[in-house]
């Protein structure tokens, strides 16, 4: 209910036990792994010091009931994350860095009290929040070892979502290149204090307040987002939880009719193709031409994404296999001649219809992705190329390609 009084505008919510069965049919049809958010403010008070900060301890009694329900209907929960962008400045709400540390010890030991068996104990993520190097350090530094068993950030780079210089961001690999930073940042922290548990992206729709209107559910859309996916391998983060499957304009199903956006395609190509082995990979044409190479993920072979920021170039890429060589204490990358493959490259190319990136279709291999009345998707089948032939990337597009015949040693 509205309550102007209340954070952000809201009274206190509650997700009754009916609604969380009705969830649980819902993930048992489509074998999801469930990562549930739990509430960090319960018990806390507003600071009378500080504007925004909520200080005291958490209380614990709601999640421990909610635990114990979960359990007693056979439920699974692969991970509790404690609370929700209050690291840092907050969002509306912050808890000091070492209050959060001391805290999150709390719903550790009820995860152990509860699922003693360490096979089936469900995993605890932290702080789910905006990155900030001295809060990070603060809270994993109280925490201590073996309590965190992931470290969740949320990225939402691209500003609010009202915007109207975004279509111009989302093109500009200098700006999309900023929040490496970030992720930089995260993973030498995580490296520091808990190599073990790795980061997680935990929430990231591009776009503030429920992403943009008329580009988060456009191919446009596509050009920061499967870049992040990029990016986030590429600094070792173990998970990207995409802001939504559905519910608001950055959702990946279309909130009214339930019809797939366009990053849901791409969503499901990368999660077909790329393997969780991230290979080093270089171009140095065109800072437009983003690219991104693993091991694929049904071997042989490995899988590329390149992503096209450019509305008036196209590329023809060839591939060189470079091996990297140590000799005498010196490290070098010796180039192998082009590659020349024999077998047929798979590709899959999208393009939006009729040139217009801010449109809702795409097509993947000219084809529209339009669902059949019974909301069947449209067959994702590759384009088989000769592989003798240079990689062809139109302007604005996105192209995955796997070649079963390259020889990588990462993914022998």
């Amino acid at each position: 209910m509205k309550n102007e009084d209340s954070l952000f505008g809201f009274s206190q919510g509650c997700l009754p036990m009916e609604r969380w069965d009705e969830l649980n049919k819902f993930f048992n049809q489509t074998g999801v792994k469930v990562t549930f958010g739990l509430n960090a403010l319960l018990g806390r008070n507003r600071s009378q010091m500080e504007k925004g900060l909520w200080v005291g301890d958490w209380k614990s009694q709601n999640a421990r009931d909610f635990m114990k329900y979960t359990i007693s209907k056979g439920y699974k929960v692969d991970s509790y994350e404690f609370g929700n962008q209050l690291s840092g400045a907050g969002m509306g709400a912050s808890v000091e860095a070492e209050q959060y540390g001391k805290d999150i010890v709390v719903p550790k030991n009820l995860v152990k009290e509860l699922h003693p068996d360490p096979k089936t104990q469900p995993k605890v993520l932290g702080p789910s929040g905006y990155y900030d190097e001295k809060w990070f350090n603060s809270f994993l530094e109280v925490s201590g070892h073996d309590v965190v068993d992931g470290v969740t950030h949320h990225i939402y780079n691209l500003g609010p979502g009202d915007d109207p210089n975004m279509i111009t961001k989302i093109q500009d690999p200098s700006y999309l290149n900023q929040v490496a930073q970030t992720y930089k940042g995260v993973l030498n922290i995580v490296n520091k204090f808990k190599p073990q548990s790795g980061a997680w992206v935990s929430e990231s729709g591009g776009a503030l307040h429920g992403g943009a209107k008329d580009l988060s559910p456009t191919l446009a859309d596509g050009f920061w987002y499967l870049d992040h996916l990029g990016m986030a391998s590429t600094y070792n983060h173990k998970v990207f939880c995409r802001q939504t499957l559905i519910g608001g304009n950055y959702a990946l199903l279309n909130t009214t009719t339930s019809i797939p956006n366009p990053d849901y395609y791409g969503a499901l190509l990368w999660h077909w193709l790329m393997g969780s082995t991230v290979l080093a990979v270089t171009q140095e044409s065109n800072p437009n031409l983003r690219v991104y190479a693993h091991c694929a993920k049904k071997k042989p072979g490995i899988s590329i994404i390149f992503i096209n920021l450019s509305r008036d170039s196209s590329f023809n890429v060839t591939l060189s296999n470079y091996e990297h060589q140590s000799r005498n204490s010196r490290s070098t990358d010796v180039a192998k001649p082009g590659f020349r493959g024999s077998k047929d490259r798979e590709e899959y190319h999208f393009a939006a219809l009729a040139g217009n990136i801010q449109g809702q279709i795409v097509l993947l291999n000219e084809v529209p992705m339009v669902p059949s009345e019974t909301f069947d998707i449209p067959t994702m089948e590759p384009k088989l190329v000769n592989a003798s032939t240079p990689i062809s990337i139109a302007a604005h597009s996105i192209v995955y390609v796997t070649i079963r015949d390259f020889q990588a040693p990462a993914c022998a």
